[in-house]
């Protein structure tokens, strides 16, 4: 099989040298395992020295023909530089096939986000459910959009994380990069509450600040379901998940005229370039503005 040493190898450089979280990990592993496989059963290859330019651009063309869109495309040819360089990096190929293949073209899509008064509707009108349960569904939604977090960080919060005191919180990042996050005081009040409400309503207590109703630490699944059950009730967005919740806070705060450096490291972004995505979104405000208030603009309805 083509899938050796070299494969058990990458997954342990992804941990333990690039220090990716786990759905992360899963993510590159998933997307080598795809294309790896399509080697062995299209052409017969046993050893990745003999995969050449020729049968990743084949693998594109397979996909584009199942309907696989562009954008996933060019994730998983990342995935796939990431594997080749390690690959060469350890002397088991000679060179990347990588060098040879172009990235299919996508359109820039902006954001999914969801609008301020549906999120204040959601947090200010919604009943959220009596008792640890309710109280974990509200605390989760409101730190992922009031501060931004990424699923993997939110659920690698401890109690810990919190500081009261400055009014703030740590998380760990991608790669492991550490970033504090101020919270606002009615955030910090009910993140308190939540956190003496949790320490009373289970015998044993992972180190984890959010739990599921059993008393374990949260997985993907389970974060994604919470928030589409409730940004369902509020928006009829076609994303209804974690990150979106991540991009209506950039989002909002970019229409409220942040300085867009002080949003690339609330978000914990490496590269402005990132962040300016959301810099898009508030031109759209600023033109809708435009149009309903210039007298030359033109009236809606």
């Amino acid at each position: 099989m083509i899938r050796g040493h070299e494969h058990r190898a990458f997954r342990d450089y992804l941990v333990y040298e690039k220090r990716f979280s786990p759905h992360t990990v899963q993510a590159y592993q998933s997307d080598t395992d795809q294309f790896l496989t399509f080697a062995e059963v299209q052409y017969g290859l046993i050893s990745v020295s003999e995969i050449g330019p020729l049968h990743i651009r084949a693998w594109m063309v397979d996909m584009l023909e199942h309907g696989i869109s562009p954008r996933a495309i060019n994730r998983k040819l990342s995935c796939l530089k990431t594997f080749f360089r390690f690959l060469l990096k350890r002397g088991w190929v000679q060179q990347s096939p990588m060098l040879k293949i172009l990235a299919p073209k996508t359109g820039k899509a902006l954001p999914v986000f969801v609008r301020e008064e549906h999120l204040a509707q959601l947090l200010d009108e919604v009943v959220f459910p009596a008792g640890f349960e309710g109280a974990r569904d509200r605390m989760m939604l409101e730190l992922l959009y009031m501060t931004g977090l990424r699923r993997a960080e939110l659920m690698g919060m401890t109690p810990e994380s919190a500081d009261f005191h400055r009014m703030q919180i740590r998380v760990k990042g991608k790669g492991g990069k550490e970033r504090i996050i101020p919270i606002l005081p009615d955030l910090a009040e009910r993140l308190r509450a939540y956190i003496d409400l949790r320490r009373t309503s289970f015998e044993e207590l992972p180190a984890n600040l959010l739990l599921t109703d059993k008393g374990a630490p949260m997985y993907p699944k389970f974060v994604y379901r919470v928030v589409r059950k409730y940004l369902s009730m509020v928006t009829t967005v076609e994303k209804r998940s974690p990150h979106v919740l991540r991009h209506s806070f950039a989002t909002h705060l970019s229409n409220k005229g942040a300085d867009i450096n002080a949003i690339k490291e609330l978000l914990g972004h490496s590269s402005l370039a990132a962040t300016q995505v959301y810099t898009h979104n508030a031109i759209e405000k600023l033109k809708e503005v435009y149009q309903l208030a210039h007298p030359k603009g033109k009236p809606k309805g």
